[in-house]
C-alpha cells in the first residue's frame, strides 16, 4: 500500500518536474579552494539534482523549471544538463549585459574535505539568473494544464535565493495540488542563504508557510529545527542516538501542525569524519516509521548532494508503486552510492541501488 496517490505513468508528460536554481560548481578535487590553480566543473543544485537522478539512475521522465543567463558560462551549464539528460524546455534565458550586472549564473565553490578537514562550499551566487524569478514569470496554470506532471519537486534552497523566490514557490507549489500533482518540499536550510533575507526568523515564516503546501517533507534534525522549529528527542547533536521512537514523537507534533503531510522522511547521519560517515534515514507514512538500513562507516568520495539522491531515491520508489518500507531503502541506497563518485550529482545505476537496498556487497561483479 502506498501512502501516496500518484498518476498513473501513461496519464503523464513528466514523472518529475523540479523548480530550482542549476548552478556551476567548480572542484579542485583533491586541493584546497583557497590554494588551488585547477577545478573540475559539474553542474548541481538541490532541487535539480532530484530530476538529474530520476532520469539518469531511474530513466524517469523529468524536466527543470529555472532562469540561466545567455552567455558562455550558461551554455556550459546547458551543455552539462544535457548529459544529465533533464529536459530543458523550461529553462528561461536571460539576456546578458556584457558584465554580469544586471544578472548573472551561479557558482558554487566546492571542496569535499578528507579525514579531520571537513567538506567546505564557498557560494558565489548573488543576483543570479534564478534568485531573480518573481511571481508571475511562469505560467503555472498553463503548464500543469499542458503537461500532466506526477511529482513537483522543490525546496528551501530556492526559496531563499531572494525576496521573491519564495512567493515563486508558494504559487507552483499551489498550483500543482490544484492539478493533482504529488508535492515534496525539502527542507535543505542553509544559514548563509538566510542571512542576507532575514535570517532564522525569515527562514521559519517562509519554510511554514511553503510546507502547508506539500504532500512530502524531507529535511534532517537540523532542518527540522531550524527551519520549522520542531526539536527532536532524544537525538545528540549528530543524530547518533536518533531512534525510531524519538523520530515518531517528532512527527507526531509535525503532522499535527501540517496535517496535509502524507510522508515525512529525514536522513541520519553521523559525521566520523569527512571521509568516514555512518548513514541512514527514517520515514513515517500512514502513521508509521520505518526504517531503512544503517551503515556504519561508510566510506564517502564527495558527501555533496547525498540527501538528494535520497530524495530521489525515495521519490522513485513511490513513483515505481513500492511500499514506503521500500521507498525509504532506496533512499538512503540511492544516497549512500551517489557519495562515492565526485560531483553532486548521482552516477550510480538502478541495478546498482537495488543490489545495495537489498542488502548487496561491494565485491567486484564481472
Amino acid at each position: 500500500m502506498t501512502a501516496l496517490e500518484i498518476r498513473p505513468a501513461e496519464r503523464a508528460r513528466w514523472d518529475c518536474m523540479a523548480l530550482g536554481e542549476v548552478m556551476l560548481r567548480l572542484d579542485p578535487g583533491e586541493g584546497r579552494i583557497g590554494t588551488a590553480r585547477s577545478f573540475r566543473a559539474w553542474e548541481g543544485g538541490g532541487e535539480y539534482n532530484v530530476a538529474r537522478g530520476l532520469r539518469r539512475c531511474f530513466g524517469l521522465r523529468t524536466t527543470i523549471v529555472t532562469a540561466l543567463v545567455d552567455n558562455p558560462v550558461g551554455r556550459l551549464l546547458e551543455d552539462l544538463m544535457l548529459q544529465g539528460g533533464v529536459d530543458q524546455s523550461h529553462v528561461l534565458w536571460r539576456p546578458f549585459d556584457g558584465i554580469g550586472r544586471r544578472s548573472r549564473n551561479g557558482i558554487n565553490f566546492t571542496e569535499r574535505g578528507f579525514g579531520l578537514r571537513a567538506a567546505l562550499g564557498c557560494s558565489d551566487r548573488g543576483h543570479s539568473a534564478a534568485s531573480q524569478l518573481a511571481p508571475g514569470d511562469v505560467d503555472w496554470e498553463a503548464v500543469f494544464d499542458a503537461e500532466p506532471t506526477r511529482w513537483f519537486h522543490t525546496g528551501g534552497i530556492f526559496a531563499a535565493l531572494s525576496e521573491t523566490t519564495a512567493g515563486v514557490t508558494l504559487e507552483a507549489m499551489d498550483a500543482a495540488r490544484r492539478h493533482g500533482v504529488v508535492v515534496s518540499y525539502d527542507l535543505n536550510y542553509r544559514a548563509s542563504l538566510w542571512q542576507s533575507v532575514g535570517g532564522p526568523g525569515r527562514a521559519m515564516e517562509v519554510n511554514r508557510e511553503l510546507v502547508r503546501r506539500a504532500d512530502v517533507l524531507v529535511g534532517n534534525e537540523e532542518d527540522f529545527t531550524a527551519a520549522l522549529g520542531f526539536e527532536v528527542e532524544g537525538a545528540d547533536e549528530q543524530l547518533a542516538s536518533l531512534d525510531s521512537a524519538g523520530y515518531a514523537r517528532m512527527v507526531e507534533r509535525v503532522v499535527a501542525a501540517y496535517p496535509n503531510l502524507r510522508v515525512v522522511a529525514t536522513t541520519l547521519r553521523t559525521a566520523r569524519t569527512a571521509t568516514r560517515n555512518d548513514w541512514g534515514a527514517l520515514l513515517w507514512a500512514d502513521g508509521q516509521v520505518h526504517r531503512a538500513r544503517f551503515r556504519e562507516d561508510l566510506e564517502i568520495l564527495d558527501r555533496v548532494g547525498g540527501g538528494d539522491s535520497f530524495v530521489a531515491g525515495l521519490a522513485y520508489g513511490f513513483l515505481a508503486g513500492m511500499t514506503a518500507a521500500e521507498a525509504v531503502e532506496w533512499g538512503a541506497a540511492h544516497g549512500a552510492l551517489a557519495m562515492t563518485t565526485p560531483g553532486d550529482t548521482s552516477m550510480v545505476t538502478r541495478d546498482e541501488v537495488e543490489r545495495a537496498a537489498r542488502g548487496g556487497t561491494a565485491r567486484v561483479r564481472r
